[in-house]
């Protein structure tokens, strides 16, 4: 029977549940079970049925369930709550449950082997899995699917039975770090009462557990990490991990103003630091605590696209040389939905960084929020069984228990490049920040924290008893560390002025804070007609030997002849942006829902090979020494993918980054992104980013969430050039502005609303020579007037451009100039002030606009347009942004059109007049036809 020992692994009904698995997908099952399965079905087919299991093997059923079960639902019977009683589970893992008794527990069974610990008694059995499942580690990893993972955590935590065997200098180096974390939190407790400060403390073994990360990781080959964490235990890390001198965070308490770089600045749990250290092993590495916002788990899709960044031009792909570092708190990981839109991205090809090390401080609360009224799920890192990641809960008290995990979990990220979670449980001493009551809503448990010691206490009493330690050696050390501090204190006197380090200052040490006087040059964009026909050549050439469906093919060829008709459309205009970009040294990359084809088919940057899943992208096969080229459809995701693409621009100032959003409007479920990073960090943090929103706005009848990409939210939001905010009504100006905007000694965001019908309208085109000179126009005057004549001079932006164009052709009127205001922030004023200055003979000036009237540009121009009154032409002030109603948007449309081209009631009778009925007339009579376009009672809409 030794031969066929391994069949003591499992009980009948195990067995039963694993062959039948096996029948659906013989992959699903371990490959010693696959090779047992093979030759019962080869025995039954040749032999018969080979009858019931022998009754001596029953026994060793029972325990390998046993040892089975400990592996699925031991954590839910762990040591690892500090200050809470665990809710009681049922079935529990007594013995009795399965079918075995007292009398069994000195029996050797051979099931042992399959711990790793050989033929052993019950009770030893029961021990080793009670120590390695049951104690300050509880582990969920079974349903994980991947055999070849299950095998390498079973036998790692089995092996030692979870429990961590330090030297006296590891006890040492451990305690260290305790130290820091604790005298820290003391120190700036007493000196700044009642200061928010957002403290660690009850969970100070974080500081431990990040320097175990950091330390392993180095050691593993990772020389960067990024990090990304809220506000919980902030100056902590930045003090004690990432070494921010403390006199920095000291004078952040009493400091007056900021250095040069910073208008408003933040406060000082939000702020970002980087460094780099040497690590005790002997490495070097550079860490990125990136600035957040108070938004709990925004900085966690910015922190995923930093690293991917990182890696993609720094480490050439290698993500063994990277690891990003998240940290959550127990009720922000279970309830902000851009943690699952960021789990989700983890694996996919677009935005995978090679595994995240995932730490939960879980203080048991939220806010004020009992921790049962905060989920439904049993576990806050329950979403990490979303993308089958292993989770380990371990004791915040027990601090070895702790560093032994976080090693394990760093191998483990090494070498299968997926997520980890460790859900550190613990406590928060004081209620949300330090002048909170938190007996008012937790009276039970904060009874239970009142009296209980901190991690430090607690291990250094442990290595005394040890013998690594004395009493007095505990003693000194806590006293130099606090002489220490006050020393750094009165250091911070010395200075009122806050110093907020320009995140990843090497990167960004060529790049300049722009004023307004820089966004006014426009350096040289065009490409050279040589140049430009043989990037199109590139663009619009389909490799013979791959077969392509024949709508592409005729795609191919509709474009070649838009070349050779120097007629070239919006497409076109964007890719020969991108290609000539790579040709010159500048990666690009973009993503967004469809962004490949392109929501509306325009942009077709693949291109499918028939009958195959693979795809040939002309812009990845310009020439040899091209720039990186990417571009990916991401998740359904706005938030998220938003957030992963600002982090990755951050990281890379030197290439064009895109998010595109589906419709515009989409981008409002980011707008957590726009608000609090895009819009302000330059003001909060100094930090400059170059992504680029492609937006799609423009009201074809397609209903209220399909029309608006909500300008006025950008616009309401942009001040001090702190955003780009552009219109663009044609291709060429499109492909000059995609130039110069990483072309520019400095990178702000770039909000560009892209159109929809524009990109098939036969007037929206450009010739080749509009994009082989100048450069970006900010604004558009019209060729196609008699200046001395026009009596009324037209302002917009955008797509009514082309509606208003084909009434004034239709009706030659030449008398009336449409302008087009192309760069709505910074508001072009000079170039403004010139083209009312040139139709001097102008007696209205409006701004028309197919947006509500409490929509669009009009307030923002309205408040910046000086010099002259400025009338609106707009739809009437409305809640929703469109109808959803294809005939009545017709009526609306047409009302608009109509007033900027009035038919006149004159006694010239003329259906255009162009004011002409009030030549000469006094200012009482104009105003007149003021009031004509004031008067909102004609409009339906």
């Amino acid at each position: 029977m030794d031969k066929f020992s391994y069949l003591s692994s499992a009980d009948p009904g195990t067995i039963d549940h694993l062959y039948k698995q096996y029948i659906q997908d013989p992959t699903s099952v371990n490959e010693s079970w696959q090779k047992f399965f093979e030759g019962f079905e080869f025995a039954r087919s040749f032999y018969g049925d080979p009858g019931p299991v022998p009754q001596i093997l029953e026994k060793e059923f029972l325990v390998i369930r046993l040892i089975e079960d400990y592996r699925k639902r031991g954590h839910l019977f762990t040591e690892t709550n500090p200050v809470r009683t665990r809710r009681q589970y049922r079935p529990t893992l007594d013995i009795e449950n399965y079918g075995l008794t007292g009398n069994d527990l000195d029996t050797v069974f051979q099931a042992g082997t399959h711990i790793g610990a050989g033929p052993a008694t019950l009770r030893e059995i029961i021990g080793h899995l009670q120590q390695t499942y049951c104690r300050s580690v509880g582990a969920e990893y079974m349903f994980i699917r991947n055999p070849e993972v299950l095998e390498w955590l079973t036998a790692r935590m089995e092996k030692d039975r979870n429990t961590p065997h330090f030297s006296p200098e590891e006890k040492k180096h451990i305690y260290f770090h305790l130290k820091l974390a604790v005298g820290f939190e003391n120190f700036i407790h007493r000196k700044f009462v009642g200061q928010k400060r957002f403290s660690l403390e009850g969970a100070e073994s974080l500081i431990p557990a990040l320097d175990a990360v950091i330390e392993r990781g180095a050691g593993l080959g990772i020389r960067e990490f990024v990090i990304g964490m809220a506000h919980r235990g902030r100056l902590n890390v930045l003090a004690n991990v990432l070494r921010k001198p403390y006199e920095d965070i000291f004078t952040e308490f009493t400091g007056t103003g900021y250095d040069e770089g910073i208008s408003l600045g933040d406060v000082k749990y939000h702020l970002g630091y980087g460094n780099t250290i040497r690590t005790d092993g002997g490495k070097t590495v550079k860490l990125h605590l990136v600035p957040n916002p108070s938004h709990l788990e925004a900085v966690d899709p910015v922190a995923e696209g930093i690293a991917r960044a990182r890696i993609d031009h720094k480490f050439k792909g290698d993500v063994k040389k990277l690891a990003p570092i998240l940290i959550h708190g127990d009720a922000a990981i279970a309830s902000q939905g851009v943690v699952y839109e960021v789990i989700q991205m983890s694996q996919l090809e677009g935005y995978k960084t090679g595994g995240t090390i995932h730490l939960v401080i879980n203080n048991q609360v939220g806010f004020t929020t009992h921790y049962l009224d905060a989920r439904s799920s049993t576990y806050c890192t329950d979403i990490a069984k979303v993308t089958k990641s292993p989770v380990f809960h371990v004791n915040g008290d027990d601090v070895e228990a702790l560093i032994h995990t976080i090693r394990m979990a760093m191998d483990y990220r090494q070498v299968f490049h997926t997520d980890v979670f460790i859900d550190i449980l613990c406590y928060r001493k004081y209620g949300h920040n330090e002048g909170d009551e938190p007996r008012f809503t937790q009276p039970l448990l904060y009874k239970a924290i009142e009296n209980h010691p901190n991690p430090r206490d607690i291990y250094s009493r442990k290595l005394i008893d040890d013998g690594v330690f004395t009493g007095d050696d505990i003693q000194q050390a806590e006293k130099d560390f606090s002489e220490w501090l006050e020393m750094k204190y009165e250091q911070s006197k010395k200075s009122s002025t806050v110093r907020i380090q320009h995140f990843m200052e090497e990167e960004w040490k060529s790049y300049i804070h722009p004023t307004m006087a820089d966004f006014r040059k426009h350096p040289p964009s065009g490409v050279s007609k040589k140049d430009l026909l043989t990037v199109a050549e590139k663009i619009n050439h389909l490799p013979e030997e791959d077969r392509f469906f024949r709508k592409l093919v005729r795609l191919v060829e509709d474009r070649r002849r838009m070349v050779s008709e120097n007629r070239l459309d919006w497409a076109m205009g964007e890719l020969l942006a991108y290609g000539s970009l790579l040709e010159e040294g500048i990666p690009v990359r973009i993503s967004g829902q469809d962004s490949v084809r392109g929501t509306f088919a325009h942009r077709h940057a693949g291109f499918y090979i028939n009958d195959t899943t693979d795809v040939y992208f002309p812009l990845k096969n310009l020439s040899k020494n091209q720039a990186r080229f990417e571009i990916y459809n991401s998740p359904l995701s706005e938030y998220g993918v938003m957030g992963f693409e600002y982090g990755y621009a951050l990281a890379s100032p030197g290439g064009l980054t895109i998010w595109e959003a589906q419709f515009g409007d989409f981008f409002n479920v980011a707008q957590v992104i726009i608000d609090q990073y895009i819009s302000s960090a330059e003001e909060k943090w100094g930090l400059m980013n170059g992504l680029v929103l492609y937006l799609p706005h423009g009201y074809e009848g397609q209903g209220p969430e399909h029309s608006s990409a909500r300008m006025e939210r950008f616009l309401i939001l942009a001040a001090r050039q702190n955003m780009h905010i552009v219109n663009c009504t044609s291709p060429a100006n499109l492909f000059h502005l995609l130039r110069i905007h990483v072309k520019r000694q400095f990178r702000v965001p770039l909000i560009l609303f892209t159109p929809k019908s524009l990109l098939r309208h036969p007037a929206c085109t450009s010739a080749l020579e509009d994009f082989t000179k100048g450069s970006f126009r900010v604004v558009i005057d019209d060729a196609d007037t008699d200046v001395e004549k026009v009596t009324r001079v037209v302002f917009c932006t955008g797509k009514i451009f082309y509606d208003l164009l084909a009434r004034k052709e239709e009706l030659k009127a030449r008398d009336l100039a449409l302008v087009r205001i192309e760069q709505l922030h910074p508001l072009p004023a000079r170039q403004i002030e010139g083209i009312v200055h040139k139709y001097k003979n102008a007696m209205l000036h409006l701004w028309v606009q197919e947006e509500p009237e409490n929509m669009g540009a009009w307030r923002y121009i309205r408040d910046q347009f000086t010099g002259v009154e400025l009338v609106p032409v707009a739809r009437l002030a409305s809640g929703s942004p469109a109808t959803g109603l294809t005939g009545l948007h017709l009526i609306g449309q047409e009302e608009i059109i109509s007033k900027v081209f009035r038919k006149c009631d004159c006694e010239l009778k003329n259906d255009y007049c162009a004011l002409q009925c009030v030549q000469g007339k006094s200012r009482k009579e104009i105003l007149k036809v003021h009031q004509y376009f004031n008067d909102k009672s004609r409009f339906s809409i």
